[in-house]
């Protein structure tokens, strides 16, 4: 059973979901952390993935690890995505299943739900209609690791791949680079910089008008440790994870600004495309199991930017 004294790998730990994993896994006395660097262990690579798995023997895994990005990097490069995506998750599915893992934990994407797909997002809508262009690689390649999920727990009959769908996560160590990053860290470094350079006013892109669901990591995390604890009781299913509340576009930048002290004018570029109007997930599956969110979104955001400034900076 999963408890502190079990061997857990951290596939991924130094990125964003990963990192908050480590922070809570420790915090709740969780002491037998494996970590790898991706310079110490490339998981694109089965030899190299087979020889860890061969001596260190984890228990349980989380598998963070992959090529994330923003909408410019998956337009740009979604061969990468795709490629690098399914090579990790092949490489670790395999291992886990021969090295006799007891669980694997596996994260989805909302981007692999259809583009035009009824609100809240239920988990019997996946795969009901045609998904996002600009992320097709990298929805390919999540919606391979799902279904690899379900195939392997089918196949030898057992619960041991669990798969959960979070929506948009932000917090302590995200990516907030411009070109690689997605809406919420994008924001937050373009509204800091605003304000440093003293500028009057910012433009954004689109109307403002599209909605989205944000979670903190440390929730993610949290929700991660309840679902090992409870993989017994778990269907052969994908399970969404959010908090049941999403913001448009126009007040999350109204948001940003404020916790950045950015005074000046919001302005939109209406020539820009919004993108999918709303993206909701439905996690009352989940949620009926006794878990529950628990870091308020403004709490969240103000301890985003915290570290943002801490390390950037």
């Amino acid at each position: 059973m999963f408890n502190p004294d079990s061997k857990i790998y951290l596939a991924g730990h130094k990125g964003l979901l990963g990192s908050a994993l480590q922070r809570v896994l420790a915090a709740k006395g969780y002491k037998k952390l494996i970590t790898r660097s991706h310079k110490a262990l490339d998981l694109t690579d089965k030899q190299q993935t087979e020889a860890f798995f061969n001596a260190e023997r984890p228990e349980y895994v989380f598998l963070c690890a992959g090529k994330v990005g923003g909408i410019i990097g998956n337009k740009t490069y979604p061969a990468d995505f795709l490629q690098q995506n399914l090579a990790i998750q092949t490489n670790v599915f395999e291992m886990a299943n021969q090295y006799d893992v007891k669980n694997l934990m596996f994260y989805g994407s909302s981007c692999t739900y259809p583009k035009l797909c009824e609100q809240p997002m239920h988990e019997n809508h996946w795969l009901t209609g045609a998904i996002e262009a600009t992320s097709m690689g990298y929805a390919a390649a999540k919606i391979a690791g799902i279904i690899g999920c379900k195939s392997y727990n089918s196949q030898y009959q057992n619960k041991r791949f669990i798969c959960v769908i979070p929506n948009s996560i932000y917090g302590e160590n995200d990516n907030f680079d411009l070109e690689n990053s997605h809406v919420f860290s994008a924001l937050i470094r373009r509204f800091h910089e605003a304000k440093k350079a003293g500028n009057t006013e910012i433009t954004l892109w689109g109307t403002g008008s599209p909605r989205r669901e944000f979670i903190f990591s440390d929730d993610v995390a949290d929700a991660s440790i309840f679902l090992m604890k409870n993989s017994e009781k778990l269907e052969n299913q994908h399970y969404n994870l959010g908090t049941g509340t999403d913001y448009s576009i126009k007040t999350l930048a109204e948001k940003i600004a404020k916790v950045t002290g950015f005074t000046g004018e919001i302005k939109w570029d209406t020539r820009k495309p919004d993108g999918t109007s709303r993206k909701l997930l439905d996690s009352s599956r989940l949620l009926a199991l006794g878990w529950q969110p628990s870091v308020n979104f403004d709490d969240g955001l103000a301890t985003t930017y915290d570290w943002f400034k801490k390390h950037y900076d």
